[in-house]
C-alpha cells in the first residue's frame, strides 16, 4: 500500500499543514469538509506538495523531517 506525505496550504490564512495518508483524496475531504480540529479553522485547503512512499515508516520519517527546521525551510520555498 502506498503512503503519501502531503503539504496543504490555506491561502486565506497563510497557513501550511503537513501530514501523511494512504488515501489522499479522502484525507483532503476530511480536512476541507469533515472534522472540527485544527485544520477546520483554516479552510479551504489546497494540496501544494506530495511525495509517495511504499513504506509507512519511511513516510512517517519524511513527514517528521518536513516538520523540522530544515523541512520548514523547504516548505517556505514551495
Amino acid at each position: 500500500m502506498p503512503y503519501t506525505v502531503y503539504i496543504l496550504f490555506s491561502a486565506s490564512h497563510q497557513k501550511h499543514y503537513t501530514g501523511f495518508t494512504s488515501d489522499l483524496e479522502q484525507r483532503l475531504i476530511s480536512h476541507n469538509e469533515l472534522g472540527s480540529g485544527w485544520t477546520a479553522k483554516y479552510r479551504p485547503w489546497v494540496v501544494i506538495y506530495t511525495k509517495e512512499f511504499s513504506d509507512k515508516a519511511e513516510a512517517m520519517k519524511y513527514e517528521k523531517w518536513l516538520k523540522s527546521g530544515a523541512g520548514r525551510d523547504f516548505i517556505k520555498h514551495l
